[in-house]
């Protein structure tokens, strides 16, 4: 279902980045989707590039709100970019999946959605245990109540991107009123 992946990316990139973007995207993808492979490898693209826009949004919002001294800047944006990019695995596993839902939606079976759901968790658990490794790191270079901040930040502007891209995405049972409007389409066509 390249349809809804289109439409999830055109709406985070409305959320995070205003409409007008979205829909110069929107516009591009009508008009580049031809096949079924141009549109996979847009949907890439697009996927790429609002990443990287919420990567550095991100490092804005966190430099805005995070005072640091030249000192402690110095130490904390390099352990911040490491950290970043150990977050963007976490998230190409997350992309992975919205994919591979996107794709499977309309014929998802049951153990279809176990495996994405238990692996979807398990993205979770991973995101949480880089946290809790980066706290001691984190320690080392800014005092206790910068660390906190700085992991109160990240916490909350991840939260409302994972609330946006997931409110986006429609729920497993919803599937069956697809199954079951295409079903009545394709029998009416048939008669």
């Amino acid at each position: 279902m390249k349809s809804l992946l289109r439409v999830v990316v055109a709406f985070i990139a409305i959320c995070a980045f205003g409409i007008s973007g979205a829909v110069a995207q929107d516009t591009h993808s009508q008009g580049t989707a031809s096949s079924a492979g141009s549109a996979d490898a847009f949907v890439d693209q697009q996927f790429a590039l609002l990443r990287r826009d919420i990567r550095s949004v991100k490092k804005q919002l966190i430099a805005a709100n995070l005072t640091l001294t030249g000192s402690e800047a110095t130490k904390f944006w390099p352990v911040y970019d490491q950290y970043s990019t150990e977050v963007s695995e976490i998230n190409d596993t997350r992309t992975a999946l919205i994919k591979e839902y996107g794709d499977a939606y309309g014929s998802l079976t049951d153990e279809q959605a176990d495996s994405l759901i238990r692996r979807w968790l398990d993205t979770d658990i991973a995101a949480s245990e880089l946290r809790r490794k980066y706290v001691s790191i984190l320690r080392k270079v800014l005092d206790g109540r910068k660390a906190a901040t700085f992991f109160q930040l990240d916490r909350r502007i991840s939260m409302m991107i994972d609330l946006q891209l997931t409110s986006q995405l429609p729920l497993v049972q919803s599937q069956d009123r697809v199954r079951e409007r295409e079903g009545r389409t394709t029998d009416a066509g048939c008669e």
